[in-house]
């Protein structure tokens, strides 16, 4: 129409109407002539006002009553063809808008005479319509008459007239609500004081309300008047009216012009006090009728509802409550009232359907929702409307399913639409399955206890589009298929939920924002909804606690009717959409309840989620007990409305996809998982993960649930904590269907990452699920108890999974995760602590890796933290726990182990809480650790910590499990000394700095700071812990490892030792090495006797071994020995310090014990540390030689190499003296230092030592046994070698008394018999004549002695003769060997090598140099006066006398012979001493000692060997005879100085000589040589040279002399003449061999005797020995007669001689006396 007026229009118009005139004057040219004058001056009329008029249409409108006049009168002559023509020009006119008010009421009038004739109906609609909708000037009554018009033409015969009537009676409406508007619209901006309409009475006149809203008001009203069958006020002319269309009038009016109501007093008028009350009324049939009632049983016939106009009632009431619900309050909570009541069981199927579709249309409106709750839920004494919907929805779904199936026939159609059963759909149960498909559900359908109901797809979400409430053609209600109610039900909850929780939580966020955003102050967003009292802005914080509160309530009223139902649906629905989109309303609201805080209503939508999850009746107590919590009776009271908690029906008909064992103590069978338990699981995982921040408490049911889905599935964890499908191996009851198999790893996926998750959540939320984890944990642990089944492990899993992503913030979890995985970690069964172990361990390390803001180094508290667990570790006894907790500490270091800072202690005392009992693997991989730690880590870690690294590495090696693992870490602690030694200067910095800043702290607290070795610096303090931890090891059971420690002490004080300040000394002294020597002391004397059989597998032991006492004298050895040379090597700096001889006394006391011990191998060890304090082996001090071990041989450990000379290449030196002097005089020590021990006292101990050792270990034993401990050969020799040292200190006041002592040792040393086992090593063999080592040394001790004595003062002197009586008591030894005790000794020749037997030694060899010595030492010392004085020559010669004596009986025959040459030295030196002094008598009582000796040995009764041979015996002859010399040269002469006894006994000697020299023994053959005679005569010599001597001085003597020959003589004669007469008298029988012998001899003598007289100064001789010679002449030759061949030679020697005495007879001479 929009270009009605542009010229072209105008002018077409112009054409038309002249047209239409022209055929209307045609048409009634005939019948009608009026008519045609009308149209023809209609057409002059046209044309003159289109030649006139500049605004053509402006004066058609003015002209138009004319215009249209010829028109109206052709319509009047009721003739089709001529009313069509014209209603089509008047229409033409209409719309081009050139109708005045007065024309258009003559057409109307005209219009209404057609339809009380019944013409042209469909034209007149028309007509009316075009009329109405193209202009406004219709108005008041002829708008009314129009609209009559239209009304009446409804109620026609024809249909088709009906059906457009009612059309253009709704468009007429619309148009007349149109106008009113638009005249709204114009005058909106015309403000007007409104004039308040108190209830108007006259309805006619609305005089406030402008033309357009008073005809609208008019129409309205009389609408409401029609529908109440009343008289219409306005709309006068009705005839007739349907209630239904009424209805449908007022719903379009309400539903299409709502603001006319809302804006216009008088319109919300009319809407309470006519339409409701109407409303109201026309509903009472619906509301008392009762279904199935006998209409006998009740007084009244009760009207039954009648389905259209309950229908459109109820269309009504939707739009009423939707869009006037603000005006309508009261009304409307009668409506919704009765909503509520159609839905009761009793009503009929249809009026359900339509309730509920009517219910539908509320539940989209989320707002409207929410006014019923804030208008009559939260108002006191109001109907609880929301909550009634809610549950009577509830109640309506439980009672579909409950319907008796058999009460009802299903005949009964006639019962208007009661077929809720109707035919075909009564089948059995499982109508819509397939038989064939196992079980598959065809049509998606609820299922409950037999009652199937299909789900029909009736909407979209969202949107309520009603079936029923749309079937205005219908009289008859419908036939409602099976499933509809049950569907639109299903579909208002979901709409509920999606609506209500998509607007409180739009609100939700919206009231977040803001608050975020007026308080910047707050801590944290999320908590500012609990933050509202800091808000500034306090109308916000009204407006927000206001909608709240109605969250609350809404959430609060609809929550048990909502979860009833739906826990109902979901156990019913077959179908999985259905399924999905119950369980994502429970999701939804679940979550709303969550962020709402109401925390009942959260944990019974999850419960009922959890329980959808687990198989039906399945043992989970978190649910059962929640769930009894919230539903006490399974039912509660809705406002006296009962809903029940429908049990779960336990016959499903889902799909069983996997089959599992239940988590419980006992095993109970197997369950199923059905494919809906799977989609409830994924919800409930899905929950977790989006909402995990609003589950709080609740996380418990979800977790408990997950836990055990994860159970029954057979997922086990994995590395990280993720949960992975397990093989079918674990579970053996495990069946899994291929489809839940390939959703397992989503299953799997979804649940890591819903742990991922955790990392959003606020510090609460995660505190929760923390929380939740533990006690499900605790749960699981409680059911691994007692048994080794295989635990969940699920909890333990999820606490690593959270821990790891919320790294970030770790400290707000770590003491209750840690806290409660060591609880895990202690746990009796095995994987379950392994997961335990395994989480915690993972967590540690993930948090020293991870990227913290600040960095752990910044942060120690943190680290420290984090580490702590590691260390609580410690406290679990279970092996498996320990390793793990290892490794971690092993990848820590090799990860970490550069930036772990303070939290060294913690990673150091982890290492050392391995206890001995732990097994060979955890000590093996702690002691990893350690090594890599000192091969590493020693310079990263702050040097407070290396004391604990020497405490662990010293722990190590008290481990008993593994030898190598204790020796290495000996190793270790020298790894240690080392790095200490280089980084000295560092160390000792840091460690003062750290010593400072404790002393302040402890003086500050008041308290006194302690550590060990406290008076000691700190880094001297490191060092004793060292040496302590080493002394430690010194003394483990094991040899090997004493020694290696030993070994490694002894080292480190050497070669480190110079870095300690002076006083720590006086420390190492006594606390380290004195208090290990007592321990070594007392462990050695009490270790076991018994024999070790073999050192563990198959070693053999050595026998020098095989003994814990023969190894801890190792021990012992290698210790002495290292504190020996400590003291030798640093006595300069010890000699300073204030007690150093107690020290030494202790020390002393040391080596005595040891050197008594009953061990050689100690004893004698000890010696040689004797020997090196006292430096008799003095260490080498050039500079250029490595520092050798001193003498002593104790094996260095390999890996030190050559230890740097004290005093080089030190990193630094300490500031005192020494230290300053060392450095001046690198290469030996100061010259200032002497090595001696000034300090005599120190000597005189170390001598009463030596002398206790000794007399205590050669004092011979009481008893005798094989165990009698005899001291050693090397022992004793080392013990007498260290005397000539000693002696050398302590001479100058060295007394007799101590000599005495001396003496003893020595002696009773060189008594000690060798055992038979040693002898072949000490004496090569018997016979030859060697010296032992010791008798060399004892010896060697009295030479130096003598030496001495030598030189020393005068004094000194009177030493001698105790030296030569020590002397002479050796050379007896050559005779008799000394006894040893009571012990029996063998001889050499007899003892049985590998018997304990004792052999003696030959004493032969000692006693003969022993009597050289006395030889050389008598040569020198004749004259002293104390050797005059004390008779040491007597003593010499009383000695010798008994090897003299016993001769050829002696054990040697080199004995007599030597024993004979010292006699003659000593008598050649002696003797003329002897003289010297005869008239003093200090000699006296020799003379006779010598004489028996000469006789004992002359004159032997030992009888020579049969194995002599001649030239021996001839050998030992002349040595008789060069006695006999002496005695003529050095004696006889000087017998004026000697005693008369003396030389009586000589000559008695010489005469038994001359004589009777004979040996027994010999063969006849031998007997010419074996008679001595060169002894013979020597004695005859010198009887006679000593007779006939010139020099005879006194009488008496020459008187001795003869007397001696006469005897002679008289004998010589005797024995002739006897012999004569025996040969006489034998006869032929030769005579005794001894008589022969005597008669040769005698012959002998006699030729001897005259070649001795011959030999004299003839003045010597006696006249009267001549006479008696010459008589034996005679006698002489009667023996010619004689038959032995050697009496006639010796006979013949005999004679010959004295031819001398044939001479001539001479002349007379006197010759003497004769």
């Amino acid at each position: 129409m929009s270009c009605t007026n542009s010229p072209e229009a105008v002018k077409k118009l112009l054409e038309n109407m002249q047209s239409d005139l022209r055929a209307l004057s045609l048409e009634c040219k005939k019948k009608f002539p009026p008519v045609k004058e009308a149209a023809e001056s209609g057409i002059i009329k046209v044309k003159t006002i289109a030649a006139r008029s500049t605004e053509i249409l402006t004066a058609l409108k003015e002209n138009s009553s004319e215009v249209v006049q010829p028109f109206l009168m052709g319509c009047g002559t009721k003739e089709p063809k001529i009313t069509q023509l014209c209603l089509a020009a008047i229409q033409r006119l209409m719309s081009h808008e050139v109708v005045s008010e007065t024309a258009a009421g003559n057409i109307i009038n005209m219009l209404w005479q057609l339809m009380e004739n019944s013409l042209e109906e469909l034209k007149l609609l028309q007509t009316v319509l075009v009329l109405l909708t193209t202009n406004t000037v219709v108005h008041d009554e002829a708008l009314s008459k129009a609209i009559v018009l239209c009304f009446r033409l409804h109620f026609t015969k024809d249909n088709i007239t009906n059906n457009t009537a009612a059309a253009t009676v709704r468009q007429v409406v619309t148009v007349v609500f149109e106008r009113m508007v638009a005249e709204d619209e114009r005058h909106k901006d015309v403000v007007e004081q409104p004039v308040l309409v108190q209830g108007n009475s006259n309805r006619r006149s609305v005089s406030t309300l402008k033309p357009c809203a008073k005809d609208a008001y008019m129409l309205f009203q009389d609408l409401c008047q029609l529908v109440n069958a009343d008289a219409p006020y306005w709309l006068v002319g009705m005839t007739e009216m349907t209630r239904t269309f009424g209805l449908e009038l007022l719903e379009s009016v309400l539903n299409d012009f709502p603001q006319v109501f809302l804006q216009h007093q008088e319109f919300s008028f009319l809407l309470k006090e006519r339409v409701c009350p109407l409303v109201i009324k026309l509903f009472s049939p619906n509301i008392k009728f009762r279904q199935g009632s006998c209409t006998s049983s009740s007084p009244a016939p009760v009207e039954k509802p009648y389905f259209p106009i309950c229908m459109r009632l109820l269309r009504v009431v939707s739009v009423l409550i939707k869009q006037f619900y603000s005006l309508l309050v009261t009304e409307c909570e009668i409506f919704l009232s009765l909503l509520v009541k159609f839905l009761d069981a009793d009503k009929p199927q249809w009026l359900r359907a339509v309730a509920v579709e009517s219910i539908h249309r509320l539940c989209v409106q989320p707002q409207l929702l929410r006014s019923f709750c804030q208008s009559y839920d939260m108002k006191q004494h109001s109907t609880k409307v929301f909550r009634d919907i809610v549950n009577a929805l509830g109640s309506f779904i439980q009672s579909l399913f409950l319907v008796p199936t058999t009460g009802i026939p299903s005949t009964t159609t006639n019962q208007a639409g009661n077929n809720n059963s109707g035919g075909p759909t009564s089948a059995p149960a499982n109508s819509g399955m397939l038989g064939l498909g196992g079980g598959v559900t065809v049509l998606p359908a609820f299922e409950y206890r037999g009652t199937w109901i299909p789900i029909l797809t009736i909407t979209v979400q969202g949107s309520a589009k009603a079936t029923y409430l749309e079937m205005l053609d219908k009289v008859e209600p419908p036939t409602i298929p099976e499933g509809y109610a049950m569907s639109v039900a299903f579909h208002c909850l979901l709409d509920l939920v999606r609506g209500i929780t998509t607007m409180i939580e739009g609100e939700l966020g919206q009231v977040e924002t803001e608050s975020q955003t007026t308080t910047e102050t707050a801590s944290s967003p999320a908590q500012s909804s609990e933050q509202q009292d800091f808000q500034s802005v306090s109308d916000q914080t009204d407006k927000e606690t206001v909608s709240r509160a109605v969250w609350e309530e809404m959430v609060n009223a609809c929550w048990c009717g909502l979860l009833a139902a739906l826990s109902l649906l979901l156990d019913a629905s077959t179908d999985e959409a259905a399924t999905e989109n119950i369980l994502k309303a429970e999701l939804t609201m679940a979550a709303l309840c969550g962020r709402l805080g109401l925390v009942t209503s959260r944990d019974a939508f999850i419960t009922a989620i959890c329980k959808g999850s687990l198989p039906p009746h399945y043992a989970l107590t978190v649910l059962n007990t929640t769930t009894a919590a919230t539903f006490s009776s399974k039912s509660y009271s809705i406002q006296g409305q009962n809903v029940q908690m429908i049990s779960p029906s336990s016959e499903s008909h889902q799909q069983v996809v996997a089959v599992g064992q239940p988590l419980a103590v006992q095993p109970q069978g197997t369950v199923m998982l059905t494919s809906k338990n799977i989609q409830c699981m994924r919800t409930l995982l899905n929950l977790a993960h989006c909402h995990g921040a609003v589950l709080g408490t609740s996380w418990q049911l979800v977790l408990a649930t997950l836990q055990h889905l994860v159970w029954i599935l057979g997922l086990k964890p994995g590395s990280g904590g993720a949960l992975k499908p397990g093989r079918a191996v674990e579970g053996p009851s495990t069946v899994l269907t291929t489809a839940v198999m390939t959703d397992l790893p989503v299953i799997s996926n979804i649940l890591s990452r819903l742990f991922e998750s955790s990392q959003y959540l606020d510090d609460v939320s995660l505190h929760h699920l923390i929380n939740a984890l533990c006690s499900l944990s605790l749960e699981a642990m409680d059911m691994a108890y007692g048994n080794n089944k295989e635990p969940s492990l699920f909890a333990v899993a999820k606490l690593l999974e959270t821990g790891l992503v919320n790294m970030h913030r770790i400290e707000i979890l770590w003491r209750p995760l840690t806290g409660h995985l060591l609880e895990v970690c202690q746990h009796p069964n095995s994987r379950m602590r392994e997961w335990g172990a395994e989480a915690l361990t993972s967590l540690i390390k993930a948090g020293l890796t991870f990227n913290h803001d600040p960095p752990l180094s910044q942060n120690q508290r943190l680290q420290l933290l984090l580490l702590n667990p590691l260390k609580e570790l410690s406290n679990i006894i279970h092996p498996d726990i320990r390793l793990k907790q290892l490794e971690c500490v092993l990848q820590i270091l090799q990860s970490q182990g550069d930036s772990l800072g303070p939290g060294w202690p913690l990673v150091l005392g982890v290492m050392g809480a391995i206890r001995n009992d732990q097994g060979e693997s955890l000590i093996r991989t702690a002691f990893q650790c350690l090594q890599l730690v000192v091969t590493d880590f020693l310079p990263t870690m702050p040097c407070t910590c290396l004391q604990i690294v020497v405490d662990v590495a010293g722990s190590f090696g008290l481990h008993n499990q593994e030898l190598n693992i204790s020796l290495t870490s000996i190793g270790l602690l020298w790894n240690i000394s080392d790095y200490f030694f280089q980084r000295g200067e560092t160390i000792e910095k840091e460690l003062n700095r750290e010593e400072a800043a404790q002393q302040k702290q402890a003086e500050e607290k008041g308290v006194v700071l302690n550590r060990p070795f406290h008076p000691a610096p700190p880094f001297d303090c490191l060092w004793l812990c060292l040496y302590a931890k080493l002394g430690e090891l010194c003394v483990d059971p094991r040899p090997a490892v004493r020694k290696s420690a030993g070994q490694t002490l002894f080292s480190t004080i050497g070669a480190h030792g110079t870095l300690l300040q002076h006083s720590t000394w006086h420390t190492v002294i006594w606390k380290v090495l004195f208090h290990l020597l007592d321990r070594v002391r007392e462990a050695s004397t009490t270790a076991d006797k018994e024999k070790i059989e073999s050192g563990g597998g198959n070693i053999l032991i050595h026998h020098s071994r095989d003994t814990a006492e023969k190894q801890w004298a190792e021990t012992w050895v290698l210790t002495l020995a290292g504190v020996a040379r400590i003291f030798n090597t640093r006595r300069y700096l010890l000699q300073p310090l204030g007690d150093f001889p107690k020290a030494w006394d202790v020390l002393l006391d040391h080596i005595q014990s040891a050197a008594l011990s009953k061990n050689n191998e100690v004893s004698l060890a000890a010696l040689k540390s004797f020997q090196e304090i006292l430096q008799i082996v003095s260490p080498m001090r050039d500079s250029d030689k490595p520092e050798t071990p001193p003498a002593v041989n104790v094996p260095v450990p390999v890996l030190i190499g050559p230890m740097s000379t004290p005093g080089l290449s030190r990193p630094f030196i300490r500031t005192d003296s020494i230290g300053e002097r060392l450095a001046r005089y690198p290469g030996s020590e100061p010259s200032i230092i002497t090595d001696e021990i000034e300090d005599l006292n120190l000597w005189w101990a170390a001598w009463n030592t030596w002398y206790r050792i000794g007399s205590e270990s050669t004092k011979p034993p009481l008893t005798c046994d094989k165990l009698t401990f005899i001291p050693s050969q090397p022992f004793l020799t080392a013990l007498i070698q260290i005397f000539p040292a000693l002696y050398q200190h302590i001479k100058t006041g060295f007394s007799m008394d101590d000599l005495q002592k001396l003496g003893i040792i020595l002696h009773s040393a060189v008594s000690v018999p060798i055992s038979s086992d040693a002898s072949p090593f000490i004496l090569p063999s018997y016979t030859e004549a060697v010296l032992t080592s010791l008798q060399e040394a004892v010896l060697t001790a009295l030479d130096v002695l003598q030496k001495a004595i030598c030189i020393g003062p005068e004094n000194m002197q009177i030493m001698y003769p105790a030296i030569f009586d020590q002397l002479l008591a050796f050379v007896e030894f050559s005779c008799k060997p000394p006894q040893y005790g009571q012990l029996e000794t063998k001889h050499i020749a007899n003892a049985k090598y590998n018997q304990a037997e004792w052999v003696a030694l030959n004493y032969v060899p000692f006693a003969e140099r022993s009597l050289e010595v006395v030889v050389d030492l008598y040569q020198k010392t004749a004259c002293h006066k104390a050797v005059v004085n004390e008779k040491v020559l007597q003593n010499v010669i009383k000695t010798l006398r008994i090897p003299l004596s016993l001769k050829y009986a002696c054990p040697s025959e080199t004995t007599w012979k030597l024993a004979v040459s010292s006699l003659l030295k000593v008598l050649s030196i002696g003797l003329p001493v002897a003289r010297q002094h005869a008239s003093s008598g200090k000699f006296d009582s020799m003379w006779p000692e010598l004489a028996s000796t000469f006789e004992d040995f002359l004159f032997t009764k030992s009888i020579p060997p049969d194995n002599l041979s001649i030239q021996e015996f001839q050998r030992n002859e002349s040595i008789d005879v060069e006695v006999v010399q002496l005695i003529s040269t050095e004696i006889l002469p000087y017998a004026n100085f000697i005693p008369k006894d003396f030389v009586g006994q000589i000559m008695t000697m010489l005469n038994k000589g001359s004589i009777h020299s004979q040996s027994s023994s010999f063969t006849e053959a031998e007997i010419d040589i074996r008679m001595r005679e060169e002894f013979s005569k020597m004695c005859f010599e010198t009887l006679l040279q000593f007779s006939f001597s010139n020099k005879v001085t006194t009488p008496q003597e020459g008187y001795i002399s003869r007397m001696a020959l006469s005897v002679l003589l008289k004998r010589s004669q005797d024995v002739l003449h006897r012999y004569i007469e025996d040969e006489r008298l034998s006869g032929k029988c030769p005579l005794p061999r001894q008589q022969v012998t005597e008669i040769i001899f005698v012959l002998k003598a006699v030729s001897t005797l005259i070649d001795s007289l011959k030999k004299t100064q003839p003045e010597n001789v006696d006249g009267n020995t001549w006479a008696q010679v010459i008589a034996l002449y005679p006698t002489l030759v009667e023996c010619i007669t004689c038959s032995s061949p050697e009496i006639c030679s010796a006979l013949k020697e005999a004679l010959v001689p004295f031819k001398d005495f044939m001479h001539p007879p001479a002349s007379k001479v006197q010759n003497g006396e004769s």
